[in-house]
Parts: C-alpha cells; sequence; structure tokens
C-alpha cells in the first residue's frame, strides 16, 4: 500500500531558488472530500493524474496516483471541481538526503509559498534548510482547501463592499 509521510513548513525566504533542480507547472483541483479522505485531479505541466488519499494517521496517510488521459483530466477541472482550480510552480529543492518541493502559488492564492518534504519513514530525522520557517503540518488553515476558501471569502467581501 503507497503512504503519503510529509511535513509543511512556510519558507522564509528565497534562499531555496539556488539550488532548484527541476521545476513543473501544477493545476489541481479537488474532486470529492470527506471524512478526511480526498480525490484530486492534477496536472504536472502536461502529464494528467487522478489521485486518492485516505485520512491522516499522524504523518501518514494512505496515497495512491494514476495518470490518466489529459482530455479526461480537463473535464474534470472544468466539471468536477466547482470551479476551484489551483495553480502552483513546484520547485525541487535538494538538501541533505531529501528533496523538498517548494510551491510557489499563483492565480487565487498567489502569494502564498510552502516548501514540503515527503519523508520515507515517520521517523526519519529531518535537518531543516535554513530558509524553511514555521512547521504548518496539520494546520487546518495551511489545508488547500481552506486557504482556497478563506481567499475566496475575502475576494467576495471586497467585491459586495
Amino acid at each position: 500500500m503507497a503512504k503519503e509521510i510529509e511535513r509543511k513548513f512556510l519558507v522564509t525566504h528565497e534562499g531555496w531558488k539556488a539550488s532548484v533542480t527541476k521545476s513543473e507547472r501544477l493545476r489541481d483541483g479537488l474532486i470529492a472530500a470527506a471524512g478526511g479522505r480526498k480525490a484530486r485531479v492534477r496536472f504536472y505541466d502536461d502529464r494528467a493524474t487522478l489521485c486518492i488519499k485516505g485520512a491522516r494517521v499522524g504523518l501518514a496517510r494512505d496515497e495512491f496516483e494514476y495518470p490518466i488521459p489529459a482530455q479526461d483530466a480537463e473535464e474534470m477541472l472544468a466539471s468536477h471541481c466547482d470551479g476551484e482550480v489551483v495553480e502552483k510552480t513546484r520547485h525541487y529543492v535538494p538538501h541533505g538526503d531529501l528533496v523538498w518541493m517548494v510551491d510557489v502559488y499563483s492565480g487565487l492564492l498567489a502569494g502564498i509559498i510552502v516548501a514540503e518534504v515527503e519523508l520515507p519513514q515517520v521517523d526519519t530525522p529531518l535537518t531543516l534548510p535554513t530558509w524553511v520557517g514555521r512547521e504548518v503540518t496539520g494546520l487546518q488553515e495551511y489545508r488547500k482547501i481552506n486557504m482556497v476558501r478563506a481567499r475566496r471569502a475575502a475576494r467576495d467581501s471586497l467585491r459586495s463592499a
């Protein structure tokens, strides 16, 4: 069974940029969510996937990701994500024995930059790069769906004012 063991941090400065080995454009949308589980469709540049994630147990959760035809993914984003498609550029940054992913959001979430690292084991020792700050793993306000809702609410309140 595939497991995702992930920690998430805020980024404090641009020191990560000098070590980027790869970058790709991501677009994704949430198809369904219930009880901490979710189904998501995502584009990595032109490659599309469907991902099913189980509820978190500590830092870990089940994760299954499968390639799907790009045309199917476009239809899912357009018709099954309630207009909440998130866009970001993911930068891969090696540090120690791990590769960090720095996500620079655009569109509705522009200005948000977070760093994630996937661990091989829950108890893997983690040496933090100098450019990461506060850990936000598990904090509800840093779940993507909640960040989107907060930005939409702020945007909508400005429009109605």
